[in-house]
């Protein structure tokens, strides 16, 4: 099934991504596959093999960001998020929320994402949700409303969700 969704990301990006692997102890490695950046500066880090580990609907995970260089560690907390599932028996699905505990890149403000539905299209059973990079202060306010109120509190505070470098919003 790999093979599949890699090409199936290949054709979605339209070009051949950078590839880490990260091994876990008593799993197989999850490979995470950096495209891009696009013509919108968009450079977008997505899991490969995390989906054989899930306890729901087999997914993978994607962060997309507009990032001028590599964002050093990123792609070992994607490939973390897309383990949670065999190491930590999470779930991962839309409007999940989940706190990583520690800067998602190096120098990042932010420590947990929030999970919502890709724009890249299912393989099969299997589906790609979008992991939007949060701080602390917005993972309490989606614990405390829910995550359509965060996204409302984006729109609101004109917030830009793809820049690495974004104030966190300030809901009210």
């Amino acid at each position: 099934m790999t093979d599949e969704i890699r090409a199936h990301l290949r054709a979605h990006f339209g070009r051949d991504p950078d590839v880490a692997s990260v091994t876990f102890v008593g799993l197989q490695p999850i490979d995470v596959l950096r495209f891009g950046p696009d013509d919108d500066g968009v450079t977008s880090y997505v899991s490969v093999g995390g989906s054989r580990h899930a306890e729901g609907t087999p997914a993978e995970v994607a962060v997309s960001l507009r990032a001028g260089s590599v964002l050093k560690g990123l792609a070992r907390s994607v490939a973390v998020l897309a383990a949670a599932p065999a190491v930590e028996g999470l779930v991962l699905t839309p409007d999940a929320l989940v706190d990583l505990g520690q800067s998602l890149w190096q120098g990042a403000p932010f420590t947990a994402i929030l999970l919502g539905r890709s724009e890249i299209q299912p393989v099969e059973n299997m589906e790609f949700l979008q992991a939007i990079p949060i701080t602390a202060n917005e993972a309490a306010w989606v614990r405390l409303k829910g995550p359509d109120a965060m996204r409302e509190a984006w729109r609101q505070d004109g917030v830009d969700v793809l820049d690495p470098a974004r104030p966190a919003a300030r809901p009210s």
